[in-house]
């Protein structure tokens, strides 16, 4: 299904009469930005729809329609139930519910529709949760701040599965294709192995350094990538998931969030407030998609018709990037040496380049320092 912003309005017809006061139809090329009143730690496209969920750090969740044609988008409506910080959201397969978890330590069920709660799972961990994966139609994955992972299925009372082998938060989780396998990245450093159908635990990761703060599958669920607190992409070698199979430093203060865009691009949000995006194997960042300008990127999302990649920031606004010229990006397997302190190309109509939005913060902060350009190190432990 197409995202209706790729519908090219003209802005007057053909047999408009010239004498008409009506004020020409203006498309741009995003949605334009959402401003709300805390930041978004949770953030979520409907799988059909024009339609985009937040839950804020007030623990308010949000419901927006999304358009390009200037003045569209709309809040559609929002819901207070949290009794904290709302700190994931996510769709229902069918996109009719909205599940959110929080600090509250509570599992919420809206109606998409109408954002009204259907159903409350009270105290669902006995600490904060911190992230939410959808396995099917009707189980989900939850987990918490001390580590603790538990499985739900909406149709029956109480969870299907309780462990707890991290030491620290778990702070995102993905599954393999086959619904067989749970993966987690924790505070911890380690990258977790849980299977899921037979309700077991599989093994830890050796102990990176810094947390690990993001987790996905790219080439084709070949490769496990991971973020860290300390900048750097690890990745593993499926069913390799003991140790590292190669390591990428980006020069940036963390990844804090991270999100495929094809099997081999993928977006980083960062500290720095910069979206990188950066290719696995062979390992370079090719330029920037977007900024929260001196603000942290908190949450990444991409739409139904991965058009449009969305952020949220410290900056408490929601922003939109279109992603066709990254789809267009080709990274050979020739390594050039790059010149150090060289700046990243936009790779969007809206993004800077690293010179220009380092450019714009020392207005505010003088004496601040461009970061040198990613060397494209494919390392190997």
């Amino acid at each position: 299904m197409d995202c209706t912003c790729e519908e090219r309005l003209t802005e007057e017809g053909s047999d408009e009469d010239p004498g008409s006061a009506e004020t020409p139809v203006r498309i741009r090329d995003t949605p334009e930005d959402i401003a709300l009143e805390a930041p978004a730690s949770g953030l979520a496209f409907h799988p059909t729809r024009d339609l985009l969920a937040a839950g804020d750090v007030d623990g308010d969740v949000f419901l927006f329609s999304y358009s390009c044609q200037e003045g569209e988008t709309k809040e559609v409506w929002s819901s207070g139930h949290h009794l904290k910080s709302c700190r994931a959201v996510v769709f229902s397969e069918d996109g009719q519910k909205l599940v959110t978890v929080s600090k509250d330590k509570a599992i919420h069920f809206l109606n998409v529709e109408e954002g009204r709660l259907e159903r409350r799972i009270s105290k669902a961990h006995g600490a904060p949760i911190n992230s939410l994966l959808l396995v099917d139609e009707n189980v989900l994955a939850t987990g918490d701040d001390t580590g603790g992972i538990r499985l739900w299925d909406q149709r029956k009372e109480g969870h299907l599965m309780d462990m707890r082998q991290h030491e620290e938060y778990i702070a995102d989780m993905v599954l393999d294709p086959a619904k067989k396998l749970l993966l987690t990245a924790s505070g911890d450093g380690c990258l977790g192995v849980f299977n899921i159908k037979r309700r077991r635990f599989e093994l830890l990761s050796e102990p990176q350094s810094g947390d690990l703060t993001s987790v996905t599958l790219m080439k084709c669920g070949k490769k496990v990538a991971c973020g860290s607190s300390e900048g750097t992409i690890y990745l593993f070698n499926w069913n390799g998931f003991g140790a590292t199979s190669d390591r990428f430093a980006l020069r940036a203060e963390s990844i804090d969030c991270m999100i495929p865009v094809t099997e081999s691009l993928l977006c980083t949000g960062s500290t720095d407030g910069i979206i990188r995006a950066v290719n696995i194997l062979p390992n370079r960042v090719v330029g920037t998609v977007g900024q929260h300008a001196g603000e942290p990127v908190e949450e990444l999302t991409l739409s139904h018709c991965g058009r449009f990649l969305a952020s949220s920031g410290h900056d408490q606004r929601l922003k939109f990037w279109d992603m066709a010229q990254l789809r267009e990006v080709v990274v050979d397997d020739y390594r050039r040496r790059k010149k150090k302190g060289g700046p990243l190309r936009a790779l969007s109509s809206k993004a800077w380049s690293t010179d220009d939005f380092f450019e714009g913060l020392r207005e505010e902060e003088e004496g601040s320092k461009a970061p040198e350009e990613e060397e494209s190190e494919d390392d190997s432990d």
